[in-house]
């Protein structure tokens, strides 16, 4: 079985200051054995990951719609732009052979959660939905994913959502081993949860490294 974490974020993404390097240092301390990472509306620091540990990464962005949603996006070979439409998104995505989920669907307290008109146009659509996101501030929101996810018969993908390296593998799931997208389709509903809830406090990391790069272009 392989622990799998599939939402991560290093500094390409504009609220994360890991860099690529202890990002994978993390997660050989966290024996991580696949790490899909996940930077905002960007692959470049999941290229430089891959490239340094192709072994443990799989490139993936998470992709902000034109109606607010995020979706989450797994084996990605080039940028799908932020601010198109849900359907457009998921076009380009199946053009290129992605793994599909929907970022934290329900979580109202950030932005990139999704409206329930919108949610139901693309659950026919995507591979599977974000049941677990450590970054969550309640269980409630997990478990309101988790059931929506039931209804509509569609697996779940869990991910730390980690923007500092303290969270790394703070929510993994365990699964069979796969390569590409069409095998962790095939191993998706397998999947066996770990961890739990980051504390509240970690939302303090992504203000901090916003404010962080601001400081440093008007320097």
């Amino acid at each position: 079985m392989l622990n799998v974490e599939f939402h991560c974020h290093t500094e390409a993404s504009k609220d994360s200051l890991t860099k690529p390097e202890a990002l994978i240092a993390r997660c050989r301390q966290r024996k991580i054995d696949r790490l899909v990472v996940t930077d905002h509306n960007v692959i470049a620091g999941a290229l430089r990951a891959k490239e340094l540990a192709p072994d443990l990464i799989i490139v993936g962005e998470e992709i902000k719609t034109n109606c607010g949603g995020e979706l989450l996006a797994a084996f990605v070979t080039e940028l799908t732009p932020r601010g198109l439409s849900p359907l457009e998104t998921i076009q380009r995505l199946r053009a290129q052979g992605a793994f599909i989920s929907v970022s934290h669907p329900f979580d109202r307290s950030r932005s990139g959660a999704w409206q329930p008109g919108d949610l139901r146009q693309v659950v026919p659509l995507v591979d599977a939905l974000e049941v677990f996101n450590a970054r969550c501030l309640s269980l409630a929101e997990n478990q309101d994913a988790l059931q929506f996810a039931r209804q509509h018969g569609l697996p779940g993908t869990v991910g730390s959502d980690a923007h500092a390296l303290s969270e790394v593998g703070q929510a993994t799931l365990l699964l069979p081993d796969f390569h590409d997208a069409a095998s962790l389709k095939q191993v998706i509903a397998q999947g066996q949860m770990r961890g739990g809830l980051s504390p509240w406090w970690v939302h303090f990391y992504s203000m901090s490294a916003r404010w962080i790069k601001r400081l440093k272009r008007l320097a």
